[in-house]
């Protein structure tokens, strides 16, 4: 007991510290800084844990990486995160923390974040936003490559065809309007054609 209560007394002062700091740099608004730092921590705790493993299993990290493994790693990651962050299919891993607010663009849903503060806030920001996934999809297909490179090329190499398929999408849609002069009825339908789409999948 005797210690414990040392342990607190001590840690008086970095607590109201760490307070002090986040009062002067919300200014009031209400931001979840515990939250981020706990998202940290556990990013951090997972390279450690990913850095342990692959050291007790003797992998050699590979002195370069190829471009074309790279580019695959780096499209796939954009997919990937954005498919997470954004799709509706994934929108039930999204839904302890995020509210729906309506389609974005084709395919893809606007979402809240729904707890104001707290970890939960903290969450929320993160599985919302693509650029912020992307550092945690990133790290793990890093991992994977040194594990496994073949099953990650894989891996990639299906998140990059689709990256590719979105851009043909776009592309063939952009021909289309310009071939049937854009702004029509058919146009008009198709856009509603995708918000339900988004909407509803």
């Amino acid at each position: 007991m005797a210690i414990q209560d040392e342990v607190l007394r001590m840690s008086r002062p970095v607590r109201r510290w760490a307070e002090d700091q986040g009062r002067a740099y919300t200014g009031g608004e209400e931001r979840p800084l515990g939250g981020f730092l706990g998202a940290m921590s556990v990013y951090s705790a997972a390279v450690a844990t990913g850095a342990a493993v692959v050291r007790a299993s003797g992998r050699e990290l590979p002195g370069r990486i190829p471009f074309g493994d790279a580019v695959l790693l780096t499209v796939g990651t954009f997919r990937l995160a954005r498919r997470i962050a954004k799709d509706p299919v994934t929108s039930p891993l999204r839904a302890p923390f995020a509210r729906f607010d309506g389609a974005s663009g084709e395919a893809e849903l606007s979402e809240q974040v729904r707890v104001e503060h707290g970890w939960k806030h903290a969450v929320g920001e993160l599985v919302t936003c693509p650029f912020c996934l992307a550092q945690w999809v990133g790290t793990a297909f890093v991992f994977s490559y040194v594990a496994a490179p073949r099953a990650t090329r894989l891996a990639a190499l299906t998140m990059t065809m689709v990256a590719g398929s979105d851009v043909l999408q776009f592309a063939y849609d952009a021909l289309q309007s310009s071939v049937t002069g854009g702004g029509d009825d058919a146009g008009d339908e198709d856009a509603d054609t995708a918000g339900k789409h988004a909407e509803q999948d």
